[in-house]
């Protein structure tokens, strides 16, 4: 028999090509300025790695994906943003890093990037440490890996903090975007005269006028904008309209009368002052008194969204009221309709859509990691638990009566045929969670609620796209009282000794009214509760119960047509 030749034994397979991108990161700038530096070195490392590989059909990709001077405790960074954009199109099998922690210091985090290998079929190898993320010990000693290395970050952050509050309490200026009226001087602050100026015409103008939106409308009107400015990484700022949120949190900063805050302490600070303390103390003062007391007793009439509201135009939509039967009605009517020089404006009932905006704006901090990742907020675990906290105090406020500080935080409202678009001064959220001291541009958020017009009997009502009303739950009487005479008719045919034509009769009603009403004693239990509630559809009326067709037996069903939100589960 004639034996097969050796050569042909031995004679490979196909090897199947992977590609491989090299990622590289360092947390400074330092020596990033160098010939070569220590992201050179890492890919150099990760690059004889995959030269390593090659008999295993490894290819080194020429793209390079690095990101120098960027913390790895955030996922926004270019380069990684960019790396993972070319896998998703399939461009990437596997991702090479020196050390594990080049990828990502947060555990969090580096769940979201392995999820999204995952999803696209790629993987990642350490140069420095030996992983197989295929198996469960192979994840399990990964993630203590990650554990170790997202607590020496926090560590390392705490330490930052403590010197942070160590010297803030000596009164040295920390870095950060100096307020108005001031320049960075090393460890303090100088005084720039021509701002300054401005800074104290604001107070002197907030204390004749006492109210931040009225000086707000003064400074727009005489063509007062914030001054342009650069920060020291050359980005440039201002030239915009003073916003309210900006005025309330210059006449509450501090640091214009000679202090450094931190958190909830001031320190004397280093830097001169340009408030006077005794103009300061009376600013404070008439802060203090809007806030409380005489004010918030005129809180029922209280027009929330005034200065805020514009309609498709951008023409202003002024708060107005009718008053019928001993009954006050509050709207927002277009300019050119109060005026009568026009018939395109809008009128929106104030109560509901004042309503509308407290609850999507209280949204808002009800999910405080998605909130925290809608600022760009480089968040910690530390951070993330006084977030949550604040978070839960601020949509407890906003969702009450007075709305909290629901008018400081919205920039603007502009409402279009069946929608309302709520403009959320990023910045402001920021204050009020108390990281301000967080580099980077904070983004303005916008809310878009979807909403149609609708009326019950003479007044006009505000619903939202999932059927919610948009006001406070307030029971429809017209509807409680049709319920409660379907229970009282329905319990007089119980017993057996009337029928329908006699109890007509009796009432003084046809057989077909009588019928049409008795549909209402089998509304399901969730749907009755809603009714005495307020909650139930804001399409469902005393008179739609009445002329439609019929009533579901199914409660699901029932749910579905008269409760909000069910129509799409």
């Amino acid at each position: 028999m004639k034996r097969k030749p050796a050569a042909d034994a031995a004679m490979p397979a196909t090897v199947r090509k992977i590609r491989a991108a090299v990622y590289t990161r360092k947390s400074s700038e330092e020596g990033l300025e160098q010939d070569f530096n220590s992201l050179d070195a890492q890919r150099e490392a990760c690059a004889a790695y995959v030269l390593s590989q090659a008999s295993e059909g490894w290819q080194l990709l020429p793209d390079h994906y690095d990101d120098g001077g960027i913390s790895g405790g955030t996922l926004e960074r270019p380069a990684l943003q960019r790396m993972l954009a070319d896998m998703a199109k399939g461009r990437i099998d596997v991702v090479v890093v020196y050390k594990v922690d080049r990828l990502s210091r947060s555990l969090f985090d580096f769940a979201k990037l392995v999820e999204a290998f995952d999803r696209v079929g790629a993987s990642f190898v350490s140069v420095t440490q030996s992983f197989n993320t295929t198996t469960s010990m192979g994840r399990l000693t990964l993630n203590m890996l990650l554990s170790f290395a997202q607590f020496e970050r926090e560590v390392t952050a705490e330490r930052i903090r403590d010197k942070l509050a160590a010297s803030k309490a000596k009164g040295m200026w920390m870095g950060g975007t100096p307020p108005l009226g001031y320049k960075p001087d090393g460890r303090t602050l100088t005084i720039v005269e021509e701002h300054a100026a401005l800074v104290r015409d604001i107070y002197r103008s907030y204390l004749q006028l006492g109210n931040v939106r009225l000086l707000a409308e003064q400074l727009k009107v005489a063509g007062i904008a914030a001054p342009c400015r650069t920060t020291s990484t050359g980005r440039a700022y201002g030239g915009k309209p003073f916003s309210r949120g900006q005025l309330y949190f210059m006449l509450k900063n501090p640091i214009y009368v000679g202090e450094i805050p931190h958190r909830d302490k001031t320190y004397p600070g280093n830097h001169p002052a340009i408030i006077e303390r005794a103009m300061w103390d009376e600013v404070q003062q008439k802060l203090a008194d809007h806030t409380q007391g005489i004010e918030r007793a005129r809180l029922p009439h209280r027009s929330l969204l005034a200065g805020l509201l514009i309609d498709a135009a951008g023409e202003p939509m002024s708060a107005t009221h009718a008053t019928k039967n001993n009954q006050r009605y509050r709207y927002y009517v277009s300019r050119s309709l109060q005026k009568g020089t026009g018939d395109d404006g809008m009128r929106l009932p104030a109560r509901e859509i004042e309503s509308a905006v407290k609850e999507h704006v209280a949204r808002l901090f009800d999910d405080p990691l998605l909130l925290a990742s809608q600022l760009a907020l480089d968040i910690s675990p530390n951070l993330l638990r006084q977030m949550t906290d604040r978070c839960g105090t601020i949509a407890h406020e906003l969702r009450g009566r007075s709305g909290g500080r629901l008018t400081d935080i919205i920039a603007r409202l502009r409402a279009r045929e069946g929608k309302l678009a709520i403009e959320v001064a990023g910045d402001r959220l920021r204050e009020l969670l108390g990281v301000t001291e967080q580099p980077g541009e904070c983004p303005t958020l916008v809310i878009e609620v979807d909403f149609r017009l609708t009326r019950t009997g003479r007044t006009m009502r505000l619903v939202q796209s999932d059927g919610s009303p948009g006001s406070e739950a307030k029971p429809n009487e017209a509807l409680v009282g049709l319920v409660v005479e379907a229970r009282r008719l329905w319990n007089l045919l119980s017993t057996g000794d009337i029928d329908i034509a006699t109890l007509a009769r009796e009432e003084g009603r046809n057989d077909s009214y009588v019928t049409r009403i008795l549909r209402a004693a089998f509304l399901s239990p969730e749907v009755t509760d809603a009714i005495l509630a307020g909650r139930q559809h804001g399409a469902l009326t005393a008179r739609t119960l009445r002329e439609m067709g019929g009533i579901p037996t199914p409660w699901e069903e029932q749910a579905k047509l008269f409760l909000p939100g069910h129509a799409s589960r």
